[in-house]
């Protein structure tokens, strides 16, 4: 039986930095993002640590191969996708 996954986006105080994640398990994810548990890691170096986006699916595989379009895609996509659910790029780490 195959888990479900999350994709994420998150960002920096600034809105200028964005990062595309995936995970088994959003919250965990999350809360190692905020508390830098990572210290040399791209969210940490940046403080990347604001959820502007996220998306559940029922199988990690479908959350994979979001991840990788949301990645292929440039940047003015990625900042469509976060303002279709999320137009002033509030923190939704409550929301999870």
């Amino acid at each position: 039986m195959e888990r479900g996954g999350a994709v994420y986006i998150l960002s920096n105080k600034y809105n200028k930095v964005l990062y595309t994640g995936v995970t088994s398990s959003l919250n965990n994810r999350i809360f190692e993002h905020k508390e830098k548990l990572h210290p040399t890691s791209f969210t940490a170096r940046y403080n990347t640590n604001k959820v502007v986006y996220f998306k559940g699916f029922n199988l990690i595989k479908e959350a994979i191969a979001e991840e990788k379009r949301i990645k292929g895609g440039s940047r003015i996509e990625k900042i469509k996708l976060i303002e279709s659910i999320n137009p002033e790029w509030n923190d939704l780490y409550n929301q999870l």
